[in-house]
């Protein structure tokens, strides 16, 4: 067997999971969009999440100097386990993507929040974002997202070509799936507001990362995952018999029942 196949397969398995909360991200942010522009809006993220992808592959002599120290942190006292560090450009992305990830979707759960309130009183019109603002938040994401991805794949293969051909192989299957995940979690507020709650536990993640203090992500991947799917067997146990759940409506009345 070559030596590139098991490279091949294993980083392209790692590029699409680190996909997964892109794919998410972009969904949210688009929805907020109209629909005649939303599949635009996933296409052109998409496109430049991998122009950024194979732009900082090619220059891994500027990605490494990112590792480059900055300026010292001092000991802190008061947390005895953080003693001084060195404080790289890599380690400030990781912290500003990670913030403005937690900000996002705290935002945004506050905005789902409020709007279920106000369904009690007068309704509020749909707050609908510009194409450009919603372009923008996209490439913010995805340059930090890339720079987790390409570092990845450094440490696992050695030829450039088959980090290409993971990274292509990956963000073509985020394109195939992106418009399916992103109506189905718009369909579906309690799996959205998930979502939601498992990008603050992302940007967390970002952040620890850079103060130097390494989570396994596996780990917020299986608790996200084991929520997911015990939400979509509540969602399946909730539905009128004989539904199909992709075709359910949240924003349709239930059916009536037949008087017998």
């Amino acid at each position: 067997m070559p030596d590139w196949i098991l490279p091949l397969v294993t980083l392209t398995g790692m590029e699409i999971v680190l996909g997964i909360d892109n794919i998410i991200f972009v969904a949210i942010v688009v929805a907020k969009l109209p629909a005649e522009q939303q599949a635009r809006a996933r296409l052109i993220g998409l496109s430049l999440a991998l122009g950024l992808r194979l732009g900082l592959l090619l220059s891994i002599k500027w990605l490494m100097g990112l590792t480059a120290p900055l300026f010292t942190l001092p000991e802190l006292v008061l947390l005895h386990e953080l003693a001084a560090r060195e404080v790289t450009l890599k380690d400030l992305i990781l912290i500003a993507g990670g913030l403005f990830l937690v900000a996002k979707s705290t935002f945004e759960i506050h905005e789902k929040l409020e709007g279920a309130a106000a369904e009690h009183g007068p309704a509020a019109p749909a707050k609908r974002a510009g194409f450009r603002s919603v372009l923008v938040q996209i490439i913010a994401l995805d340059l930090v997202f890339s720079l987790d991805s390409v570092i990845t794949a450094v440490g696992l293969a050695q030829d450039i070509w088959v980090m290409v051909v993971a990274m292509l192989v990956a963000v073509g299957a985020m394109m195939a799936f992106a418009g399916a995940i992103g109506r189905f979690v718009d369909r579906h507020p309690t799996l959205k507001m998930l979502a939601l709650a498992f990008l603050i536990l992302i940007g967390v993640m970002l952040v620890a990362e850079g103060l130097g203090q390494h989570i396994n992500r596996g780990y917020v991947y299986f608790a996200m995952f084991f929520a997911g799917g015990v939400e979509m067997l509540n969602l399946k146990a909730r539905r009128p018999r004989g539904t199909p759940l992709k075709l359910r409506n949240p924003e349709l009345p239930p059916p009536q029942e037949t008087a017998k």
